[in-house]
């Protein structure tokens, strides 16, 4: 890498043995007449999709208030600290993913579409939100689009109702008939974001010859930290404390899998036997991919349908999917909402960093847009109305926090996301079954 008294480009980068580094944006990428004449810098709008699987316990998820958000529910007081970035938005559905199953309530929520039954390949879909946004504007990053999840997720096969796996288990489609698969290793994603490519043995070789990937950086970082400022330094340092500190939890989470004996079969080899740790890793990915700018699009999948997951460590020793059935019985609503907090609290950590991370004018989350939720309202019912659906962040793209947008019927869940995308600068008329934009989410002159 070469440094000058000019201005960096947007899209610097480090290369070192079998790695790329993507920089944050620095003061030093502002043009000099440009940060003279106090004239912030074009924001860069993002877009991010958290599903979470099994509907919620509708009585402490749902705010009491209109409008102005205020005290917020059980489930949702995780979010607290970042209330004034937070929109619920109530009663919305998806229609067209009757009859109600889990396969639908994954494969609309980002589609609003039919999916066709079928359980063998010629299944048929639409284009998700995530993709139609990834075109725009994903194509000047290194990745249009990054999809994870936590979970082992099988493309082929029939999973359940006589629907095709790829239904379960894949939110993002580039086409009605491409599903798009997610990554749930972290070393994987680790390697996408930051790697040269190269074979796995390749890859292996470069490892062991350095402690760090870092390593192989260490010249540029010191040329890069001696031709910029003080600010742009700090943020640097910080910035590589992150990947450190990441690339440290999952070389840990590898050298303890080879110690264990009974292995989560739901889970790849190698991540973090928590389910927390493991999430906050790959939400920890999420921050560095957005911070140096590697990828706009990102759609994570906290849990999956059909989940027989057990959360002992939150006093819910019963497999998710069987409580979800609850026929309205008290003691399995109470240990629903116990796992829709968890869920929700992961997510809150995850915005909190966001926040505490500076980009441009801003933070983080002023620059990017989340939405939360799941494609199923009551799990007992396996229907797919009063959606349980949040949206964080976006200040800069005009987004009003502390809101609670209560309709008093159904609305397409399609309205959002046409909305959301547009406030990303995607423009459609139409999206799923879309039947007007949610204009209230917003402020108008902000854009």
């Amino acid at each position: 890498m070469i440094i000058t008294k000019k201005a960096l480009p947007r899209r610097t980068f480090l290369k070192g043995v079998q790695a790329t580094l993507a920089l944050p944006l620095l003061d030093a990428m502002i043009p000099a007449a440009t940060a003279l004449a106090r004239t912030p810098a074009k924001p860069i709008r993002r877009l991010g999709y958290v599903f979470i699987p099994m509907g919620c316990d509708h009585q402490r998820w749902t705010p009491a208030d209109r409008d102005e958000l205020g005290q917020l529910t059980p489930i949702l007081s995780p979010l607290e600290p970042v209330r004034e970035q937070l929109t619920v938005v109530t009663n919305t559905e998806l229609q067209l993913s009757y009859p109600g199953t889990h396969d639908t309530s994954n494969s609309g929520f980002l589609s609003a579409a039919y999916a066709k039954h079928t359980e063998s390949s010629d299944y048929f879909l639409g284009t998700t939100a995530d993709q139609l946004a990834a075109l725009q504007i994903g194509q000047d990053t290194q990745l249009p689009s990054l999809e994870l999840s936590m979970d082992l997720n099988p493309l082929a096969g029939v999973c359940n109702n006589g629907y095709a796996c790829v239904y379960q288990n894949c939110l993002s489609w580039s086409s009605p008939t491409t599903p798009l698969p997610s990554e749930a290793h972290p070393r994987i994603v680790f390697e996408r974001l930051f790697g040269e490519g190269g074979t796995a043995e390749e890859r292996k070789a470069a490892l062991e010859s350095r402690a760090s990937l870092l390593d192989s950086f260490n010249e540029d970082i010191a040329r890069l930290k001696g031709a910029v400022g003080a600010a742009d330094r700090a943020r640097v340092e910080q910035y590589l404390d992150s990947i450190r500190e990441v690339e440290r939890q999952i070389q840990r989470a590898e050298a303890a899998a080879s110690d264990n004996l009974f292995p989560d079969l739901d889970r790849p080899v190698g991540v973090p036997d928590s389910f927390a740790d493991h999430a906050r890793l790959m939400f920890d990915l999420q921050v560095l991919a957005f911070q140096g700018d590697i990828t706009r699009i990102v759609t994570f999948q906290l849990t999956r349908e059909l989940s027989n997951r057990t959360y002992p460590e939150i006093g819910v020793p019963d497999p998710h999917h069987p409580t979800s059935h609850h026929g309205n019985d008290p003691e399995k609503l109470a240990k629903i909402a116990k796992i829709n907090t968890f869920h929700v609290s992961l997510f809150a950590e995850f915005l909190q960093k966001l926040k505490e991370t500076p980009d441009g004018d801003g933070s983080l989350l002023d620059q990017t847009v989340y939405m939360y939720g799941s494609g199923m309202g009551n799990p007992s019912l396996h229907d797919h109305v009063n959606l349980p659906i949040l949206v964080a962040g976006g200040a800069a793209a005009g987004v009003n926090g502390g809101r609670h947008i209560r309709y008093e019927t159904g609305k397409p869940l399609a309205n959002l996301h046409l909305t959301l995308l547009d406030r990303v600068g995607v423009k459609l008329d139409q999206f799923g079954d879309s039947t007007g934009t949610v204009d209230t989410l917003f402020d108008p002159v902000a854009v």
